[in-house]
């Protein structure tokens, strides 16, 4: 039975740790891929409030290689990394071990994490490997895979939960449509730009939590 376990980091130092001490209102959310030849997780988004202008210069970290800005969507930053897997984290458990990435949000001071596996033998594994290794997480949720979830479990930010809502209620997947994306934004008071990163992302998040098995 496939199992879903949540798991929460507010001890140890993630390598992307160091953008929140320079800029503490930031959230960032890994863009999850398969892995494949020890490429985990090669992208994240950065977004930060309406005052800030976020840039990397300076950020710098030994479980990071290599950071370059790939797209910036009104102020939110789409980024490479290259991750340095010398470095001990959540990220080398999940390499290392037999579970997938379904989710990963980080603010200052937490790192959530949603990982799936085929059998809960794997969830236990991840863990140890955290503990050997001195990954400090903590279980808060363990459950069997359910095809019907409620979206705050698949941590979506706040502004993809109000751009996919917004866009349902205004009849945005309609057929025909009844709003356009650019409507829609003007709604929200955002570019058409902006919204439909956020309706691609949060689908997206939807899809991989809910369709999407292991075998990704």
């Amino acid at each position: 039975m496939a199992i879903e376990a949540s798991f929460s980091a507010t001890k140890g130092e993630f390598p992307l740790a160091e953008v929140f001490s320079k800029f503490p209102d930031a959230q960032i959310e890994l863009d999850r891929v398969v892995p494949t030849n020890d490429v985990l997780i090669p992208y994240f988004w950065l977004e930060g409030d309406d005052s800030t202008e976020l840039n990397l210069e300076g950020i710098d970290h030994p479980g990071i290689d290599d950071l370059r800005v790939v797209d910036d969507v009104d102020g939110e930053l789409f980024v490479r990394i290259d991750w340095d897997f010398e470095y001990e984290s959540v990220l080398t458990a999940i390499l290392e071990t037999d579970v997938a990435l379904v989710s990963a949000v980080g603010r200052e001071g937490e790192w959530t994490f949603e990982v799936r596996a085929e059998e809960q033998r794997a969830v236990s594994e991840f863990q140890s490997y955290c503990t050997d290794h001195e990954i400090p997480i903590e279980l808060t949720e363990l459950h069997a895979l359910s095809p019907l979830q409620s979206g705050q479990e698949y941590d979506l930010t706040e502004a993809q939960r109000e751009a996919l809502t917004l866009a349902y209620a205004r009849g945005f997947y309609d057929s025909p449509r009844r709003a356009t994306q650019a409507e829609v934004a003007e709604d929200l008071g955002i570019s058409r730009q902006a919204l439909a990163s956020r309706l691609q992302r949060g689908t997206r998040r939807l899809i991989a939590s809910t369709l999407i098995g292991t075998a990704e």
